[in-house]
């Protein structure tokens, strides 16, 4: 581990308020105090204050800004090193000024994510828990944030350590057996294998049950308008962003390319994105548009098909039935406010008992059952704020799911009479995977990865 002083700006750049420059290591204390200058030496201020000063080029003595300093001693902080953090007036020039002479002062210019890095290196969070602080920067919604901040506090470790200490006793029973085969032990030990394997297991199911509502809180529900021209996709955009993002006219075929938006939908994250109308065309430009509609449909976690109750159904409208089949899909009837000439019989028929919305955009009318059909679809209102223990990682459930393999694997052994030894190769297996998880057995370069995807500064 890297024991020198590291330094990066935390806050956004741009003109702002307040900027922050922060630093971490053994000598951030002493080369912060050779910049700046106020009542006291920061070396003789006390932890977890903040003192008022100034910023000085220590070559010339030119005074750079005027700040408030903050000083954090180890171990009482988020790296368990000492931590500064210069809070300058937030203008691009000035924040960097700042930064230049505490790197020309000897600090390292901090990599992504390298201060959560030595927090987890240093034992202050394990690796589920630093994955929960990007989780947290990354929310979109107040559900997912809520389940970010759960894991960052360390209710999904405690979980996994719970299963990995049931594995750790078992094994270690195991062991004795093997070791001291005169006590004749067998019969007990498998009943403890069997006992503590089936505990484990059913664990595993219940936090693997949550997985797919915790993927889509974290990385958004990938949704797909699809609709003939003119049937009212772009002013579904619109009334789920609230704003006029869309160009929306009476002329059929004004959205071209794909128009991309992030909407929160009940606490359902929706990536949303709004397609050019599918039917044949000779325009060049408005035909690639097309393509790339129906390549997304393919790639949609959700597909909201629009149909105009005011014209009858069409062999296109039946063909984005047909190309969207077998997708979760909510099926929408736009201009419900115009006289109706689509044939709802038939609409059932195709919609194979997907949700049927009826909505009048212009009046703004079936936006609330929209949203709650969304919601039911991938929730079912069973996922309550105070049940927030579950899994939204994707690394996190590739190895729960390998776990959930090994622990049957040994469950399987035990029924089938294998040796308790041959038992405790899938047991140790599934504690090895758990501890994946929480980054207790993990491999260094992994861990380079995971961080390198933090923003620079956190």
């Amino acid at each position: 581990m890297e024991l020198d002083t590291i330094a990066a700006i935390s806050t956004p750049m741009g003109e702002g308020a307040i900027a922050i420059v922060r630093l971490s290591g053994k000598d951030a204390v002493e080369i912060a105090g050779r910049l700046y200058k106020g009542k006291i030496r920061l070396e003789e201020a006390a932890t977890h204050t903040i003192n008022y000063g100034h910023i000085s080029d220590p070559a010339t003595g030119e005074v750079v800004e005027e700040v408030m300093v903050s000083i954090l001693r180890a171990p009482r902080t988020f790296t368990k090193e000492d931590i500064i953090e210069i809070n300058c007036h937030g203008g691009i020039v000035s924040v960097n000024k700042v930064l230049q002479l505490v790197l020309k002062e000897g600090a390292r210019l901090a990599e992504p994510g390298e201060f959560t890095k030595r927090a987890f290196l240093n034992g202050r969070i394990d690796l589920s828990q630093a994955e929960g602080v990007m989780d947290l920067i990354r929310s979109k919604t107040d559900r997912a944030m809520k389940v970010a901040l759960s894991q960052m506090e360390g209710k999904l470790s405690t979980r996994i350590q719970k299963l990995r200490q049931a594995l750790l006793e078992t094994v270690a029973h195991v062991e004795v057996n093997i070791d001291y085969p005169e006590y004749d032990a067998e019969e007990m030990t498998l009943d403890l294998l069997r006992e503590k394997s089936e505990f484990v297991k059913n664990d595993i199911e219940k936090l693997l049950q949550t997985a797919q509502q915790g993927k889509i809180l974290r990385d958004g529900l990938s949704t797909v308008i699809i609709g003939r021209p003119n049937v009212g996709k772009s002013s579904l955009l619109n009334s789920l962003v609230h704003d006029n993002r869309a160009i929306v006219t009476d002329v059929p075929g004004t959205t071209r390319d794909v128009l991309e938006e992030y909407v929160n939908v009940r606490g359902v994250p929706l990536r949303l994105l709004d397609t050019a109308g599918i039917r044949e065309t000779e325009d060049v430009v408005e035909k690639i548009g097309v393509e790339r509609s129906r390549k997304l449909v393919n790639e949609a976690e959700l597909v909201l098909l629009v149909l105009n109750f005011n014209e009858e159904l069409t062999p296109a409208d039946e063909e984005l039935f047909r190309i969207s089949e077998g997708r979760d899909r909510i099926i929408i009837i736009n201009k419900t406010d115009l006289p109706q000439n689509i044939d709802m019989d038939r609409v059932t028929e195709l919609k194979e008992g997907q949700p049927l919305v009826t909505t009048s955009l212009l009046k703004d009318e079936g936006l609330d059952e929209l949203e709650e059909a969304i919601k039911q679809l991938f929730f079912s209102g069973n996922i309550e704020s105070g049940d927030l223990t579950y899994v939204s990682n994707s690394r996190h459930i590739a190895l729960l799911n390998q776990a959930h393999t090994t622990i049957s694997d040994a469950l399987e052994a035990i029924e089938s009479g294998m040796p308790v030894d041959m038992v405790q190769i899938d047991i140790t297996k599934t504690w090895d995977l758990l501890g994946e998880v929480i980054g207790d057995s993990v491999h260094e370069s992994l861990i380079d990865q995971l961080f390198s995807q933090f923003c620079l500064g956190k």
